[in-house]
Parts: structure tokens; C-alpha cells; sequence
């Protein structure tokens, strides 16, 4: 049974999602053991500063220890974090690049039997759809690019979810459902019991018609 937050972009620094973080924290057990995939970004620099920040903010909130996941790492190393992980967390940054990396390391079978909870932050809840749907410009100029997810979820989401971007979601969500998640606001994803729990307003695009759900 897997439990997949899904946030639409929270800054690290300010914690300011930090009630979604603990209640993610507080279901995957005591003192639990978290494991994160910096696989959103190729910049060093960026890793070092996310490893920082991530570890204390995480360590804060209760965790026994923080763990990361190098792309660097074998397969057998990777599949042996995850299985003594209690929670997964992706962080944002840019999707395809999380992707490639997956792609490259099987992730998306590696997770197929996790058991545990997994939390998406940004770009980190776009790539457990099955359709990680990129939409980024205004409303002018806007640019959309659909690419397979790791596919965990039937369900696609939009973070950093504005009003701006409701005629593109309304076209896009023709065969297709997608939760729309402004910042500081979640979604709770019960996989086995197929059951939604929402943190703030969140909107449903289906069909091409758009409907506040919470």
C-alpha cells in the first residue's frame, strides 16, 4: 500500500508546507527513514545546497536519518535505500531531467512494490503520473510538452497551479484528469483505497470543464 503526496511547490527554506510535510512524515511511523532523489537537477552546487537544506528541515520534523539517492549509485545500491526507506521524497526542479535519470536507473520498477509513503514537491509531484504534463510561459505565450511519468498514478497534476492557465488545462484535460495544486497547498493519494484527501484549495480539470473540489 503506497500513500503519494502530491505538493504544488513549497519553498524549503521558509518550510511554508511544513504541516503537509509532517502529516506525510508523521503516516510513514516513528522516527521514520527518509530517502531523497535529487534527480532533478544536474548542479552540484544545487545538490549540496538541497542535501543542506533537506536533511535539516526533514531531521527536523522527526526523521531518524536522511538518506540520498545518487544517479552515480548502482541499481542494486538504489533498490537497497528504497526497500529500507519509510519515505520517498522527490523535491522540484526540472522534470525531464528526473526522468532521464529514472529512465536510465528502471525507477518506475524499483517503486512498483514499495510499500511506504512518497512525497512530490513541484517537478517531484509531475513525475509519479503516468503523464508528467510541463506547462510553462503566460498566458500569451504559453508552452505545454506531455512526457511519460513514472506512471504510479492514473491522474495527472498541475503545480503552481494560477487561474492564468485555465483554458490550456481545460483543452488538455480532454480524456485526461488533472488536479490542479497552487503553491503551499497537497493532495494525499491513497493508492490501494483509490482515495483523495486534499490540504487548500484544490481544482479538478475533466473533460474539458474545471470544478473546485476543495
Amino acid at each position: 500500500m503506497v500513500r503519494i503526496y502530491f505538493l504544488g511547490g513549497e519553498d524549503v527554506n521558509k518550510r511554508s508546507s511544513i504541516e503537509i510535510n509532517r502529516s506525510a512524515f508523521e503516516e510513514a511511523g516513528d522516527c521514520p527513514k527518509a530517502l531523497v532523489f535529487l534527480w532533478t537537477t544536474d548542479d552540484e552546487r544545487k545538490m549540496r545546497k538541497y542535501s543542506s537544506i533537506l536533511s535539516r528541515y526533514f531531521l527536523d520534523l522527526g526523521v531518524k536519518s536522511v538518506a540520498f539517492a545518487r544517479t552515480s549509485e548502482s541499481l542494486d545500491e538504489i533498490s537497497r535505500k528504497i526497500k529500507s526507506s519509510d519515505l520517498i521524497y522527490i523535491p522540484g526542479g526540472l522534470p525531464k531531467t528526473f526522468l532521464k535519470h529514472a529512465a536510465q536507473k528502471g525507477l518506475s520498477y524499483l517503486l512498483s512494490d514499495y510499500e511506504g509513503i512518497i512525497v512530490g514537491n513541484s517537478a517531484g509531484a509531475l513525475v509519479l503520473c503516468k503523464e508528467c504534463i510541463i506547462t510553462t510561459g503566460n498566458r500569451s505565450d504559453p508552452y505545454t510538452e506531455i512526457v511519460s511519468g513514472l506512471g504510479l498514478v492514473h491522474f495527472s497534476v498541475e503545480v503552481h497551479y494560477s487561474p492564468s492557465k485555465d483554458s490550456v488545462l481545460k483543452e488538455l484535460s480532454r480524456g485526461r484528469e488533472i488536479y490542479a495544486i497552487p503553491e503551499d497547498c497537497g493532495i494525499r493519494y491513497d493508492t490501494s483505497a483509490n482515495k483523495f484527501t486534499f490540504f487548500g484549495e484544490i481544482y479538478l480539470f475533466k473533460d474539458g470543464e474545471k470544478r473546485k473540489i476543495s
